[in-house]
């Protein structure tokens, strides 16, 4: 069963989504939260396995719950998917820096929103490879000059995994493209995870074009 905090100040979203996601058999809400602040405390008291938090709140915003949660080592297995009204927009990618698991536009179509819930559940990322080249575009090359970051602590392999990851690839795509088995594959990204200190591979994409292992891209269409 996935277990789900709701996260955002206004209580008729907050009743939508829990009906929609309580109409599914592996999804329960177990708490909502209607600021960042209670966000946390709940968190911290619930341990979900998905907390879908609203960007703009009272008394604490949804960067910095994302934050707070993301940097206690009690939360490690939860995974923070930013809601948003406006698509791609600066808070998403601070919300990324910050440590959310990737995002989900507030008016997407109920599967989607559904499907989300499951794919951050496993902990992947939430950010389709144009998106990704959009969002670091547009953000990251604004971002002071980049440098080495913990780059030291790769090997070669995993180097080339980062990249292959912050480039849009799954597991078995990146286990065809160097010739390895997705085992294998998994393996290498989980170390490179694990060294990085990033909480998904959301962590990993940001941490590859700030590092300038993936040089940012301008003028990407959608």
């Amino acid at each position: 069963m996935i277990r789900v905090l709701l996260v955002d100040d206004q209580a008729l979203i907050r009743a939508g989504f829990r009906a929609l996601l309580e109409a599914e058999d592996d999804i329960e809400v177990v708490a909502e939260a209607a600021d960042g602040a209670q966000a946390v405390a709940l968190t911290l008291e619930h341990r979900p396995d998905v907390a879908l938090v609203d960007i703009q709140m009272p008394v604490m915003d949804g960067i910095e719950a994302t934050r707070r949660i993301a940097s206690d080592e009690r939360l490690g297995e939860v995974h923070v998917v930013i809601l948003t009204n406006y698509g791609l927009d600066e808070y998403v990618f601070n919300a990324l820096r910050a440590g959310a698991g990737g995002f989900l536009v507030k008016d997407t179509e109920p599967a989607d929103l559904l499907q989300g819930v499951r794919v951050a559940a496993r902990g992947d990322a939430l950010l389709s490879p144009a998106i990704t080249r959009r969002l670091i575009g547009e953000y990251v090359a604004r971002s002071p000059e980049p440098g080495p970051r913990g780059l030291e602590a790769l090997t070669n392999r995993e180097r080339e995994v980062t990249t292959l990851v912050a480039r849009g690839l799954s597991n078995d795509e990146i286990a065809a493209h160097m010739v390895i088995s997705p085992a294998t594959a998994k393996t290498h990204v989980s170390r490179a995870m694990t060294k990085l200190r990033a909480r998904d591979r959301a962590q990993l994409v940001v941490f590859a074009y700030e590092s300038g292992l993936v040089a940012p891209r301008r003028n990407v269409p959608d």
